[in-house]
């Protein structure tokens, strides 16, 4: 069912800060900022040769990431991201094992312009897991 790992997303206080220390620690190449008003956060990737890492900011008062800062001051690992190739064949294949669907489990559209949907990290120890549908290469 699952694919390559797209993506690592990282919740930071202050993008701008985190931005900068990728750029200038690291030597990372970062894109712009969009802001995902539907997800409530203001997104950057920054590319790796393997995957990617995404950095997450809230965007205005009601981001469900505001309540993952009041419990991890800085910041921290929010969430992984792997690749499906029919999300409503993935959503539809875990809810049957047992699996819990975060929101009304109908697939939004994520920053990369594809699907994606949300598992509930009690599935996975923990782990909030993020599947995004991309075409089959």
């Amino acid at each position: 069912m699952i694919g390559n790992l797209n993506h690592v997303a990282l919740v930071v206080d202050d993008l701008d800060a985190a931005v900068d220390n990728w750029q200038n620690m690291l030597g990372a190449t970062v894109s712009e900022p969009q802001p995902l008003p539907e997800h409530g956060v203001t997104v950057v990737f920054i590319d790796l040769p393997n995957t990617r890492i995404e950095l997450l900011e809230p965007l205005g008062d009601g981001s469900p990431v505001s309540r993952f800062l009041e419990k991890h001051t800085g910041g921290g690992m929010h969430h992984i991201c792997l690749e499906v190739t029919d999300i409503i064949a993935a959503r539809d294949e875990l809810i049957e094992k047992g699996a819990r669907i975060l929101g009304n489990g109908e697939p939004k559209i994520g920053a990369h312009g594809n699907p994606v949907i949300f598992m509930h990290p009690s599935n996975f120890h923990g782990t909030l897991i993020e599947l995004e549908e991309v075409q089959a290469s």
